[in-house]
Parts: C-alpha cells; sequence; structure tokens
C-alpha cells in the first residue's frame, strides 16, 4: 500500500501528538528567533539615523510535519492546494472523512525585500503532502501491521480470521459455551484465539492503507495483500524456480495447487511465488473422543506329539476397545500436538493361541514308500500313452482327496509347474525323490521337513489334467523308477 504523497512511516496518534508538541515549540523558537532579528535590524536602522524606502513585506515558512517545504508569498495558495487534494480524495473514497491540513503549517516572517518562487515550493508541497482519514490501527507488540475504518471493521477481521481454521457453528458453540458428552469420533471445540498480543488504538493514515476485513485476513495471514506472481521463462523447472523464490518444491506445489510435479510449464505461466509469512498466527485447540482397538497377545503353545513344521489355531485372537480422548493444538490449520488425557477400556482383547508340533522327524526316508492317498485306483500306469512317455502313475477316487508324503524327506519344490500344474517334489536324501502333481492346494514349503503319511497337499486337476487325480512319480539318481516297483 502506497501514495503518491507518502513521505514518512505510518505512526501512531500518540507519536503524532509527539510530533504537533516538537513541532509547535519549534516554530516557536522560529517566531520569537524572527521577531527578534526583525527588532534587530529596526534598532540598528534608527541607530544608524538610517531609515529604509523599503516597505515590510510578509512571507510564510511551510512545513509538513517536521519536514521544511520551503517559502511562500500568501498562504491561500497553500490552502488551494490542501482544499484541492481534499476534494479528490473524497472523490476517490467515498464514506471516508478525509484531511490534508494536520501536518501542514506556516511560519510568518517579516522580511524588508525578498526574492521567492512560490512555483517550487508550491509543486514541492502538492506532491510530498499526504491525505489521512481516521483509522483503526491493528498492533502487534506495539507497531501498527494493518489499519481498518472502524472498530467493527477490526472485529470482523479477527472474526473472519479464525473461520479460516474452524467452522462458525463450531465457532458459535464455542461462544455459547456449549458443553456435552463427546460421542464415537466427534470432536469439540475447545479454544480459538490469536497468539500475538493485539490492541487496536485511533490514529490516522492515508487512506489507501486502509483494509476491509477480508483484504485483512489475506494480509494477515501471509504478510502480503497480493499474491507474488512469477511468470515460467525458457529452461524453467519446478526445483529452480522454488529456489530462485527460496522455496521448497513442496511448498511451491502447496501455492499451486493446480500443478503437481508432473506437470509440463509453459512458458509465460503464472505461479504463485508469494513466501507466505503469517503477521498473526491462530491457535485452535481440540477435545476429541476415538473408540481404538487394543490388539491382542499372541500365544505360541508347543506339542511334542505334532511334527514339527505343523501347527493350529487353538484360539482366534480378538481385538479388544478403547475409548481414547485427545486434546489436539493446531497452529494456523497445522497440528502441533497431540496429547492423551483419558483412556476408557469398553472390551477386553482375546488372546490368539497356536499350537506347533515339536517332534522332529528324520528327513532320510526309510526306502520304504507308503500309498500317497486315501485309497483309490490307478487310472493310469507308467509307460508310453497317446503318443509320448508317461513318466509316473495316475491315481483317481480316494476316499478323501489328501495327499500324504511317501516317506520321510524335505520339500525342494512346492509350486507351480507348467503342464504339472501345482506341484511338489519330497527329496528322501537316499537317492530316491518322489513327484506329487495336479494339486489344487499344496499345505508345505520348501525346505519343510515331512514325515512319512503327513499330508502335504490336496488331490486336484491344475495344470494339464482331464479330472481330479494325483500324478505320482518316484526318481532314483535322476532316473525315473515305476512307483508300483516301490510302493507297499
Amino acid at each position: 500500500m502506497s501514495s503518491k504523497w507518502k513521505l514518512k512511516k505510518d505512526v501512531s496518534m500518540k507519536k503524532h501528538t509527539s510530533l504537533d508538541s516538537k513541532k509547535k515549540n519549534i516554530f516557536k523558537k522560529i517566531t520569537l528567533t524572527v521577531a527578534l532579528l526583525s527588532l534587530v535590524t529596526f534598532n540598528l536602522a534608527f541607530a544608524n539615523g538610517e531609515e529604509s524606502d523599503n516597505s515590510i513585506n510578509k512571507i510564510y515558512h511551510v512545513y509538513l510535519g517536521d519536514t521544511y517545504i520551503g517559502p511562500v508569498t500568501n498562504e491561500e495558495s497553500v490552502t488551494e492546494i490542501v482544499e484541492q487534494k481534499e476534494k479528490e480524495a473524497s472523490l476517490q473514497y467515498e464514506n471516508m472523512e478525509v484531511d490534508a491540513s494536520s501536518d501542514v503549517s506556516l511560519v510568518p516572517e517579516h522580511v524588508f525585500s525578498f526574492e521567492i518562487d512560490d512555483t517550487n515550493t508550491l509543486e514541492k508541497l502538492n506532491t510530498e503532502l499526504e491525505v489521512q482519514t481516521p483509522a483503526f490501527a491493528m498492533k502487534i507488540d506495539e507497531e501498527p501491521v494493518a489499519y481498518f475504518k472502524s472498530e467493527q471493521d477490526y472485529e470482523e477481521a479477527i472474526h473472519q480470521l479464525k473461520l479460516e481454521y474452524v467452522t462458525e457453528k463450531e465457532l458459535q458453540q464455542l461462544e455459547n459455551n456449549v458443553s456435552k458428552e463427546l460421542a464415537k469420533n466427534e470432536s469439540r471445540l475447545l479454544e480459538v484465539s490469536v497468539v500475538e498480543n493485539l490492541a487496536i488504538e485511533n490514529t490516522k493514515v492515508n487512506p489507501e492503507q486502509i483494509l476491509t476485513p477480508e483484504k485483512a485476513v489475506d494480509y494477515l495471514k501471509t504478510g502480503s495483500v497480493e499474491q507474488e506472481l512469477y511468470a515460467v521463462q525458457n529452461g524453467d523447472v519446478l526445483g529452480k524456480i522454488a529456489k530462485k523464490h527460496n522455496l521448497s518444491v513442496a511448498e511451491l506445489l502447496k501455492l499451486n495447487p493446480d500443478i503437481n510435479e508432473n506437470t509440463i510449464l509453459q512458458i509465460g505461466q503464472k505461479l504463485n511465488v508469494t513466501v507466505e509469512k503469517p503477521l498473526v498466527n491462530v491457535k485452535v485447540v481440540y477435545e476429541k473422543s476415538r473408540v481404538e482397538k487394543i490388539d491382542f497377545t499372541k500365544i505360541v503353545e508347543e506339542n511334542d506329539s505334532m511334527y514339527k513344521g505343523e501347527k493350529i489355531v487353538k484360539q482366534e485372537g480378538e481385538y479388544g476397545k478403547k475409548k481414547v480422548e485427545y486434546i489436539i493444538t493446531e497452529l494456523n490449520g497445522k497440528r502441533v500436538e497431540k496429547a492423551v488425557t483419558e483412556e476408557t477400556v469398553l472390551s477386553e482383547p482375546s488372546d490368539r493361541v497356536v499350537v506347533v508340533g515339536t517332534k522332529v522327524v528324520s528327513d532320510r526316508g526309510t526306502g520304504a514308500f507308503a500309498w500317497p492317498t486315501s485309497g483309490g485306483y490307478i487310472s493310469s500306469n507308467m509307460g508310453n500313452r497317446w503318443g509320448e512317455f508317461h513318466r509316473g502313475i495316475d491315481i483317481a477316487r480316494p476316499s478323501n482327496y489328501n495327499i500324504t508324503a511317501s516317506d520321510n524327506g524335505v520339500v525342494t519344490f512346492a509350486g507351480w509347474d507348467g503342464t504339472y500344474g501345482q506341484k511338489i517334489v519330497v527329496d528322501h536324501n537316499n537317492g530316491y525323490e518322489t513327484l506329487y502333481a495336479h494339486l489344487s492346494e499344496i499345505k508345505v514349503t520348501v525346505g519343510q521337513v515331512v514325515p512319512q503319511g503327513s499330508i502335504i497337499g490336496i488331490m486336484g486337476s491344475t495344470g494339464n489334467s482331464t479330472g481330479t487325480h494325483l500324478h505320482f512319480e518316484v526318481h532314483k539318481n535322476g532316473s525315473y523308477v515305476n512307483p508300483l516297483t516301490l510302493l507297499d
């Protein structure tokens, strides 16, 4: 906010009063000095017996505050400038009381002769003269930061500033001291206040410095009445623009929500680079109630009658519930503190209990192979079939679909394998290896030790299969062996 008539920083009424008092003392001294000099001049003339033909003339020394503007030959010319300034300002600033004369002072002097160029003095006065209007200054630590037309505008600006961070309803409930028990996930406003020590004071300022409550809110939040815009230039990228304006890329993106890191900038595109430095900070304190989960304890029980690697969920865990009340503090809409004030357990959690086997079996096979299914019949033997070699036997129609390890061993493969579908391979560490294919489900993992007869999967029809069955192979030292020659 500036004016072509503005000379100095705005000062409060208190400061004006001090300057006016000082000015009056200066003018008294000047007037007295002029009078004494005139008396001395007259006395010297009469003492020498001389009479002057020159007539006595009156001139005026023009001051603007403490600043000497220059001399003029008549005060009417000064009055005309003052009145013209006030007339122009009245048209420009309707419904405002304007005054251009409060800082103008004239000190008369009687002289015999003079050479004065009124034009220079009046032009200087016209340039430097500042129109003022009564105003209310918002002060922080005795320093004015904003000016308002009325006290109501001052109060409205503070009210609107608070509404930037809370709702009108919340503010009304707070002001009306509305209190009730908080429901689940409900919050209540406890405080909304300005951090700084604000004061209001009567003063006079240039009308251009008067802010509406809406403009004042933007100014108090950012330290600037208008956004500073930057036009994108050739070779600019977000990081370069941010660094040039002492911003991080994240801050630049926050100031320009319509772009992101992948946006292609266009030459001439306008970006907001206003570095926000709030003059007034708003603190908001909430009370919040939430129902939260209480985690359950996980308990593992060992069972030596179960094989190692086996586990049974004895009891499913269940989360408990608790009501937690918080005090949350925000500064200019950003959370700065969160503290728990009270916790109430609504329901206790239930432990999750898992039984795991500890029985260790040898990972080396016995050499005696057990039937890998619960009954069933051989639907296809090993040998040539459909123009290709069938590497094992197919077992179908068992009494249930559980697939069991044919002998003790270690799982070396468990997963999908092309035409085999879901497949398991068990190494018996004695030169033998068994393969189980077309499974619908795998119950073991690679590296797991499996005892003979333990369930390792479920019969299915995955991969290249025409129906539910088990494809079972036996390898010895890398060569295929007919399973029927080994199975008990």
